[in-house]
C-alpha cells in the first residue's frame, strides 16, 4: 500500500511528548439540547413549556489510532454502547413503573419526572476514545 500522508511511520512521527504545544489533528464541537428535571419542575411551577438548555461540548483529537488498524476504539465504542443500552434500559423500566400504576390505572404526570438521556449512535464510544 502506498505511504500517504496519514500512514507516516511512527519512528518518523513526532510524539506529543517531544512537542507539546503541536496543534490537535482534528477538532470539533458538538451541540446537544438537555431538559432535566430541574427545568420541567421549574417549567410546571411556572405553568410554561419547558426549556432545554444547550449543551456544548468540545472534542481535540491529536493522534489517529486507526491508521494502524487499532481495535482498542472498536472495544471502547462497544462497551460505551452496551452501557448506554442499559442505562437507557433501567430510565425507561423507572418511567414505565412510575406512569403504570399497581391499580391498573396510567398517571401521564409521572413521565415528566424522568430524565431520559438521548439516544447515542455506537460512534459515540470514538469521542471518548
Amino acid at each position: 500500500m502506498a505511504r500517504t500522508a496519514h500512514h507516516i511511520p511512527r519512528s518518523r512521527r513526532r510524539l506529543a511528548d517531544e512537542d507539546p504545544w503541536r496543534d490537535p489533528y482534528l477538532s470539533l464541537v458538538l451541540y446537544d439540547l438537555r431538559r432535566d428535571a430541574a427545568c420541567l419542575t421549574e417549567a410546571a411551577r411556572e405553568g410554561a413549556r419547558p426549556r432545554p438548555r444547550a449543551i456544548r461540548r468540545t472534542v481535540a483529537l491529536y493522534d489517529w489510532p486507526r491508521f494502524q488498524q487499532d481495535r482498542t476504539v472498536a472495544h471502547w465504542a462497544a462497551m460505551e454502547e452496551r452501557r448506554a443500552r442499559t442505562r437507557l434500559r433501567i430510565r425507561t423500566g423507572l418511567l414505565l413503573r412510575l406512569v403504570n400504576l399497581p391499580g391498573g390505572t396510567l398517571d401521564p404526570g409521572a413521565a415528566d419526572t424522568v430524565d431520559v438521556p438521548p439516544a447515542r449512535h455506537r460512534r459515540c464510544g470514538l469521542w471518548f476514545a
